[in-house]
């Protein structure tokens, strides 16, 4: 039976057992909503890094390099942290080094924490995620990357709507608080969750810096079919 547990952020990882198991990073507001993007538009990989300096190196590697902080672009990169930048056949056939406040940060500790494979969650792809994590039947692990290891709501609500998915399909077993909570926080907003995030320091934080489209943007349910997780330390097509 596939046991769900959801870490509400970066600082509780070390309380969780990930080894072995499906870890679904979660940065909706934007780190993994733009890896999904960026590969469904036919990117060839996104290698997420945590630090500034490593990224710049990739671009001498002939990455395109993209980096965010505080919810904006930082000088002297390709790209922020915008799906939009994506699209348009700006990013085809083209490597990206990305990184982000909160999730590229969190791609790694995963992939670092021996997890048996690590995905890029977003609500752009849920469903087909799910239908990957139902297939290969390991326990899951949904890691929220939250606000600079604090709890966010954007996150938390994904967190739920993947539980909540996959315990639809399939007899799971869920005996973790967090995942309880997140569903029924999902289940609470599911209606209109743009609407429920506008509340959100995050919502807040991006839409004083004009990203509203983003976030609409990045609410939009399983309109791709892409599945995107670490193949040989770059995030790809699994």
């Amino acid at each position: 039976m596939m046991n769900i547990e959801v870490v509400l952020s970066p600082a509780l990882l070390h309380l969780s057992d990930i080894k072995d198991k499906n870890v679904v990073v979660i940065d909706i507001l934007r780190a993994t909503s733009t890896i999904c993007t960026a590969i469904h538009e036919g990117a060839e990989a996104v290698k997420a890094v945590k630090d500034i300096e490593q990224a710049k190196g990739l671009g001498s590697k002939g990455y395109l390099t993209a980096a965010e902080r505080n919810g904006q672009k930082l000088d002297g990169f390709d790209m922020g942290n915008s799906p939009f930048e994506c699209m348009n056949g700006a990013v085809k056939g083209r490597k990206i080094a990305l990184t982000t406040t909160n999730g590229t940060k969190c791609i790694e500790a995963a992939a670092n924490d021996g997890a048996a494979n690590v995905l890029s969650g977003s609500f752009l792809n849920l469903e087909a995620t799910a239908e990957w994590l139902l297939k290969d039947g390991r326990d899951v692990v949904l890691f929220c990357a939250g606000w600079k290891d604090s709890f966010n709501l954007e996150d938390t609500l994904y967190a739920g709507a993947m539980a909540k998915t996959l315990s639809d399909k399939t007899n799971c077993l869920i005996d973790c608080d967090a995942a309880l909570m997140s569903i029924d926080l999902y289940n609470m907003a599911k209606e209109n969750l743009m609407d429920y995030l506008t509340k959100s320091s995050h919502y807040k934080r991006l839409s004083h810096l004009h990203h509203d489209e983003d976030m609409v943007y990045c609410l939009q349910k399983s309109i791709f079919q892409t599945v995107v997780g670490i193949v040989d330390t770059e995030m790809k097509k699994m």
